[in-house]
């Protein structure tokens, strides 16, 4: 990965775009640090903001440190699954996602109308938690306009941060969004290792003599390394179909006679189902800020959804299940594939063209969507149940650490498809 930054950076045209990137990153970071209008800065400090825990995650804090960037990506999430939920359920969203160029941008403009819904209602309801959490000034006149104004900045704060992901694609290095969520993550990284060492190993382990926290520290650091490391392996793996293609003539020409593969990665949707299923696990959170429920079968049923719990790991473990099998099959149609195999004459060894090769890839994509999506949803809530029994609340680190790793490694790839496309055009000339 350095090497290939390292090579990047000797590069004139990514150098620039890397320049570009840090510039955005930094400009989003500035944005995190500075608070709401109307907001009290000094009971920020003090103000109980654990009900947003799960959302903090995707915000890089932004949301429990009331900044201009509360909301963050998270409604641009939402609206790009409602909208490929959608693109299944209603024909004309199938047919403009297959109109090319065209028909994207047109998907592309109409998630930014749903963004702008889901930021404008998240952020009515994020006012609300404010305003409990006595964040806000709110007596006398001061009231309204403190909503009017606080609810304006977030939406346009919300709207701020997909703008700048989107100049990150266009004119740096690629996966903008991915990398703002990278950014905000890794601003977090430094306290989560400080209540790791310091606040449970130090604080409630060897100085209150608790051995269990004395213990669990090192093993949870151990665990993270581990998966840092199974990510890395589980994202690189891929399992390979054999294809053979049939020899013609034209003209004095031969083509075709080599045999090649298909390659299809065991995880083929990246970080994206996790990122999808912690919002959808957000959900009775942001419930909860509206109703501000404390008893009753409201209240126990939103209660069931928290973040340190059994049932949020189980119930976060099938989505995640149920996410990769939904976009690894909108990336992959085994029906195209057999087509385009047999439109170029080429056929997989032992299987007949046509519907047999079509269901061959079904079950053999199938099979591998169980695979990563048993890797993601293992790495997701193995430190949420390694935490229950430890007394630990890391509920998002794994969700953490799955999303780093994977951005980074999309990242570097990108980079390195960028400078062949470069070395190509160069040879070429």
């Amino acid at each position: 990965m350095f090497e290939t930054i390292r090579n990047a950076w000797r590069i004139d045209t990514l150098r620039k775009k890397i320049l570009f990137t840090i510039l955005i990153i930094a400009l989003y970071r500035v944005g995190s640090m500075v608070y709401l209008p109307l907001i009290d800065p000094a009971a920020v400090s003090t103000a109980s903001v654990g009900a947003f825990d799960v959302l903090n995650a995707i915000t890089g804090g932004n949301l429990g440190q009331v900044t201009v960037f509360a909301l963050g990506v998270q409604p641009y999430i939402n609206s790009s699954i409602i909208i490929q939920l959608l693109t299944v359920v209603i024909p004309a969203l199938e047919r403009m996602a297959k109109e090319g160029e065209e028909g994207k941008k047109k998907m592309n403009r109409i998630t930014k109308y749903v963004t702008m819904g889901l930021s404008l209602m998240m952020a009515i309801g994020y006012y609300v938690g404010y305003v409990q959490n006595i964040l806000v000034f709110t007596s006398g006149p001061m009231a309204v306009l403190s909503a009017v104004v606080i609810i304006a900045v977030m939406v346009a704060g919300a709207n701020l941060v997909v703008w700048l992901g989107e100049e990150i694609t266009l004119k740096g290095i690629g996966n903008g969004i991915s990398i703002l969520i990278f950014a905000g993550i890794m601003a977090r990284f430094p306290s989560i290792l400080y209540s790791l060492f310091v606040e449970y190993f130090y604080n409630q382990g060897i100085r209150q003599g608790n051995v269990k926290f004395i213990i669990g520290a090192p093993i949870m650091f151990v665990l993270y390394i581990v998966m840092i490391a199974f990510i890395v392996y589980i994202t690189d793996a891929e399992r390979r179909v054999p294809v053979q293609y049939a020899k013609r003539v034209v003209g004095r020409k031969v083509y075709g006679g080599q045999s090649s593969y298909y390659p299809f990665k065991v995880n083929m949707s990246g970080v994206l189902p996790v990122i999808f299923a912690s919002s959808f696990m957000s959900i009775p959170t942001i419930i909860n800020i509206f109703v501000q429920s404390t008893e009753g079968v409201l209240y126990n049923i939103l209660n069931f959804f928290r973040s340190n719990s059994i049932q949020y790991a189980v119930i976060y473990f099938f989505l995640i299940l149920g996410f990769n099998f939904f976009y690894a099959t909108i990336q992959q149609n085994p029906v195209e594939m057999a087509n385009q195999l047999r439109k170029n004459n080429g056929a997989i060894p032992g299987i007949r063209p046509g519907k047999p090769t079509a269901d061959f890839l079904k079950r053999i994509i199938s099979k591998i969507n169980v695979l990563g999506g048993l890797f993601l949803g293992i790495v997701a809530v193995a430190p949420i149940i390694l935490g229950l029994i430890l007394g630990m609340n890391f509920s998002m680190a794994g969700t953490s650490i799955i999303i780093v790793v994977g951005v980074c490694l999309e990242t570097v790839k990108s980079m390195e498809s960028q400078m062949m496309m470069r070395h190509y055009k160069g040879f070429l000339e």
